[in-house]
């Protein structure tokens, strides 16, 4: 069994090595051809051709992430269905590899895959992403999203605050950021205007800053303003928290975004979104089990000349299909408000069933 174990080990991680580097150098021409239009349009600023690439290299992590999975399908679909024509798998069938047996080697090598994409999805992409971001932004300005920035809510005893940020520069600085403060029962008591702000220990450092309160009374409300320098606001909001709401929550750590959706959830904010985010980036890399499955039936069946070709064809288009049903259930699940990880685990159980009913099948019918 090591020397069966040695061959299919070799040949799986050949194949998927190659259909990974395939799909890469694909994605990579189209971020080459979009870096092309921006050496125009940021030549001004003193973007140039080293930059390009560098930008270009901070997003390799990223789509290795994205295409692990799909390798993984592709690459142990063509190696079952090459072994089953040349007769090779029925050899090895006949020398003592049962289904179980087979199905048990699969899954034992997609650990491997299994952790690389969680090493790439949870730490090498979020810091490439990160840079890349940084890098951009030295030379486009600032990060930002939209025309209003993020909002974010923080609950404070009986006090509750609005934040507006509405940009984030290359040293992590915020700009223009509006802070808007609210009583227990929603009457605002106060706001802060502040040109600049950086992140210190449980707080934040503003600079530039405009006060003003509002201090109802029996017969008028009176409003007092002043001006300082320097302000120190303490608050329970990191600068993970911000950037998770100027970056998108795809490329964010499991971690950040387990901090940030209980955040949301404690300020009484809506963190349906980002917890079926969560819940997908935990159970993404386990679809490589998934891509496993679906794979290994192809060793079982029989091919005849030119029929291998539409088989792989086949099983490509049920992986292309799990990631479709995989982005729908995560739409629907968010405005139908299922239970997030109901909503990002039912594509997985749901094929890997029907995976595991193919290759049931196969076993006893052939």
């Amino acid at each position: 069994m090591k020397t069966v174990r040695r061959l299919l080990y070799r040949e799986i991680f050949q194949a998927v090595g190659f259909v990974a580097l395939g799909f890469l150098a694909l994605f990579l021409f189209f971020d080459l051809v979009e870096e092309l239009q921006n050496l125009t349009k940021l030549a001004g600023q003193g973007y140039r051709i080293q930059h390009a690439f560098l930008t270009i290299a901070t997003k390799i992590p990223g789509h290795l992430y994205d295409l692990v999975p799909i390798s993984v399908l592709i690459g142990t679909i063509f190696v079952m269905a090459r072994l089953a024509q040349s007769s090779e798998f029925t050899i090895l069938r006949s020398g003592g590899l049962g289904p179980g047996r087979a199905l048990g080697m699969l899954l034992k090598m997609g650990w491997i895959f299994v952790i690389l994409t969680l090493l790439l999805g949870d730490y090498a992409s979020p810091w490439a992403e990160q840079q890349g971001l940084l890098l951009k932004a030295r030379f486009s300005g600032d990060l930002t999203v939209g025309q209003t920035g993020a909002w974010l809510k923080e609950k404070q005893g009986e006090q509750q605050f609005a934040i507006n940020v509405r940009a984030m520069d290359k040293e992590e600085q915020l700009l223009n950021v509006h802070i808007q403060r609210f009583d227990a029962v929603g009457a605002l008591q106060g706001r802060i205007q502040a040109k600049r702000a950086e992140f210190i220990a449980s707080a934040w450092l503003l600079k530039d800053v405009d006060v003003m309160d509002i201090r109802p009374s029996d017969q008028a409300v009176s409003m007092q303003k002043q001006h300082l320098d320097q302000l120190t606001w303490p608050t329970e909001i990191t600068r993970d928290m911000v950037g998770a709401a100027l970056v998108k929550a795809q490329r964010m750590k499991i971690w950040d975004l387990a901090l940030y959706t209980r955040h949301l959830s404690l300020n009484n904010q809506n963190a349906q979104q980002y917890e079926i985010e969560l819940w997908r980036k935990v159970f993404y890399p386990l679809s490589c089990f998934v891509m496993l499955t679906l794979a290994l039936p192809f060793a079982y069946l029989h091919f005849r000349s030119g029929q291998i070709a539409g088989h792989v064809f086949g099983g490509v288009m049920a992986g292309i299909s799990f990631y479709l049903l995989n982005n729908v259930f995560s739409h629907i699940g968010n405005l139908r408000n299922w239970e997030p990880w109901i909503t990002s685990a039912a594509p997985s159980l749901l094929y890997t069933l029907i995976s595991l009913g193919a290759f049931g099948w196969m076993v006893l019918r052939r």
